[in-house]
């Protein structure tokens, strides 16, 4: 065997080692930067600064409640949409009083991270987004989303009257039957009954803290950039993230 293909042979399992320690490297941040996200804050006391009167300028819009994994994430996918005046973070889903971060994230109770949209439906309608909501995710994992797993992580359309249920059914049905995915969609379907408010330090997050969580670049704005792909003609000029 000659010394040139003998140094080729060590020169490609070079190359193959330095790929799959990168690959482990990156899936490692990410995985690192879960356990950061569930620990991250716990200690700290539950208040928000979403104030009554914020509460009183948004009643004239039209609320939606969705759930698909990380709220961080789904909070910055409907934040980028035109029609949509604000996106809060929460828990629903569950029946247990007064959920904390600490106790969701845990998967201590029965409720699941969620988002509260606000929009104002002359501008976007309500299929439209329920197409976002499955666009920016991969609705056939259950339990979880992405790096994301456990219930507390579940997606989940909660409906707020029979049109909005008919609406979701016809729509899952017609994604099952496109094709398109190698399983069935396992997005819940259930009725909206109550929506608690998380703390302050998880709303607006990915706007806080663009560049410096390992879980915000590599886990939300891909699924945030993953949806703008999909339908740019849905995004805020503002919100763009596609040229970036």
């Amino acid at each position: 065997m000659s010394s040139d293909f003998k140094s080729n042979i060590l020169y490609s399992s070079y190359i193959r080692y330095m790929k799959t320690m990168i690959s482990v490297f990156i899936t490692s941040l990410i995985a690192i930067s879960c356990v950061q996200k569930n620990d991250a804050k716990q200690s700290e006391v539950a208040v928000n600064s979403f104030s009554e009167k914020e509460s009183v300028e948004l009643s004239k819009f039209t609320e939606a409640t969705f759930a698909a994994g990380c709220f961080w994430c789904v909070e910055g996918v409907f934040e980028s949409v035109k029609g949509v005046e604000e996106a809060v973070s929460g828990y629903a889903g569950g029946e247990e009083k007064n959920p904390t971060y600490e106790q969701v994230g845990g998967g201590r109770t029965s409720h699941a991270e969620a988002v509260k949209v606000y929009y104002d439906s002359s501008v976007v309608d309500y299929p439209t987004l329920l197409k976002v909501f499955f666009a920016s995710q991969d609705p056939t994992q259950v339990d979880g989303q992405g790096p994301d797993h456990g219930r507390q992580y579940r997606s989940i359309i909660f409906y707020r009257n029979e049109n909005e249920k008919q609406i979701a059914e016809e729509y899952i049905a017609e994604l099952n039957a496109s094709g398109r995915y190698d399983a069935p969609i396992a997005a819940e379907i259930v009725p909206y009954t109550e929506f608690w408010l998380a703390e302050d330090y998880h709303q607006d997050y990915i706007q806080k803290h663009p560049s410096d969580n390992n879980y915000v670049l590599y886990e939300s704005i891909p699924r945030i950039k993953e949806f703008q792909i999909q339908f740019p003609e849905l995004i805020k000029p503002e919100k763009n993230l596609l040229d970036k």
